[in-house]
């Protein structure tokens, strides 16, 4: 079995994102939970190992993603491909620039892009500065976010706080001009032992031509919008077929449920959306929590005469003002911590009550959701909206998932999304 590209994302909403993305351009690809202990049985073109790593302390970040290169690597994966969100969430402390820093030194190569543009879901970047639709990220709504709260656009200036390595960048002008144009750039920056370059992106045309200069890189760092333009480079070296790489899914009956944990400004709108059509909505509130009082069991009990009624949904999403609010009573992270043990609980507990179709908002909710299911890898499906595809479950009890990113699908996405599931 050959794997040509070996991808490590930093959660689990994001995997998808990339597993999506790859099999819209032809690649069979598998996503993974986690590190695996043995090698694949089927045969695929990529894999993505998912981590809940991008708001862990930095060094555990490293340790993990470390310990999934060096399993893709034992697979005899050609390209690694890091990928992290693409409104760049980090911290000046991290976690991007060090886990960038040390799969570089792991692969002994002394240069990367990091490019985290995604245009299709109005993520772009020019000049260095990352735009969230015509809004500077500095100004958009994730400034307030309550784990990695985004005030500075420039790219480079970001990454520069987070990394030992000297960054640089490839700017729209030389993108514009074309692969051998951004070749020529990179090797210009190489010989001026520049090893990270932010590169500029506004379109998809842009993204073919990034990866296209891509090609002989070990590593390419991005968000899950380059990953349009890494297939072309195995079909050119004649090791990957043209080929529809979608997956037909098995159908998953039974009941279904939404949990909703992003606190994005998106996700704010999409939970209005599905209240106002009228589905049963029940919050948690993370001062009961604290408090050692039965939300857990309080939600289950609301929602399993529900449930026979169609779709449900268990939200903490709340304004940012809430969020700082629950932050300065609790932590920061014990706050987070309890939201996310307190959906995850509920979540294996609707699925005792029989749902079996389960869309999850938010990277953090996801992972947590994931690993309580005991979910160890997922067959990819046909795309709700970009960046957001319809996975199963492998193994004994399938379960179809969409998982989320607080920040992408339209304002109708729940309510679309089981239009689109078998």
């Amino acid at each position: 079995m050959t794997i040509m590209l070996g991808c490590i994302a930093d959660d689990f909403t994001g995997a998808t994102d990339l597993a999506g993305m790859l099999v819209q351009a032809g690649m069979r690809t598998v996503q993974i939970i986690g590190v695996p202990s043995q090698p694949l049985s089927n045969d695929v073109d990529a894999v993505v190992i998912a981590l809940k790593s991008r708001t862990n302390p930095a060094s555990e970040a490293v340790i993990d993603s470390l310990a999934a290169l060096h399993w893709l690597r034992d697979v005899g994966c050609r390209q690694i491909y890091f990928k992290y969100c693409s409104t760049f969430d980090s911290t000046d402390q991290g976690n991007i620039g060090p886990v960038i820093d040390a799969l570089m030194d792991a692969l002994k190569t002394t240069f990367t892009i990091a490019c985290p543009a995604f245009p299709e879901n109005k993520r772009t970047i020019f000049k260095g500065h990352l735009f969230v639709g015509d809004t500077l990220l500095s100004e958009s709504g994730m400034r307030e976010h309550p784990l990695t709260p985004m005030t500075d656009s420039n790219l480079v200036r970001v990454l520069q706080r987070q990394t030992k390595k000297t960054v640089g960048l490839i700017e729209h002008s030389t993108v514009a001009a074309g692969t051998s144009a951004i070749r020529d750039r990179i090797q210009q920056l190489q010989a001026e032992e520049t090893h990270i370059a932010i590169v500029d992106a506004i379109s998809n045309h842009d993204l073919l031509q990034i990866g296209a200069a891509c090609s002989e890189l070990p590593l390419v760092t991005a968000g899950s919008g380059i990953a349009l333009g890494l297939p072309q480079n195995f079909r050119a070296q004649g090791v990957l077929e043209s080929q529809d790489a979608t997956q037909n899914l098995p159908q998953t009956s039974g009941l279904r449920a939404v949990i909703c944990g992003s606190c994005s400004q998106a996700t704010q709108a999409q939970l209005a959306d599905l209240i106002a059509r009228g589905t049963p909505a029940y919050a948690i509130d993370p001062m009961r929590l604290a408090a050692g009082q039965s939300a857990v069991a309080d939600a289950l009990a609301w929602a399993e005469p529900l449930l026979q009624k169609g779709p449900v949904v268990v939200y903490a999403t709340a304004t940012a003002h809430d969020v700082r609010h629950a932050q300065k009573q609790l932590g920061v992270e014990q706050a987070g911590a309890l939201v996310e043990d307190a959906l995850a609980r509920i979540a294996q507990g609707l699925v005792t009550l029989g749902v079996r179709q389960l869309i999850i908002a938010g990277g953090e909710t996801s992972g947590a959701v994931v690993t309580k299911l005991n979910i160890h890898s997922l067959r990819i499906g046909p795309q709700i909206d970009p960046g957001v595809p319809w996975t199963v479950s492998l193994g004994e009890t399938s379960i179809a998932l969409a998982l989320k990113s607080g920040n992408f699908g339209s304002v109708d996405f729940f309510s679309k999304a089981w239009k689109l599931l078998p």
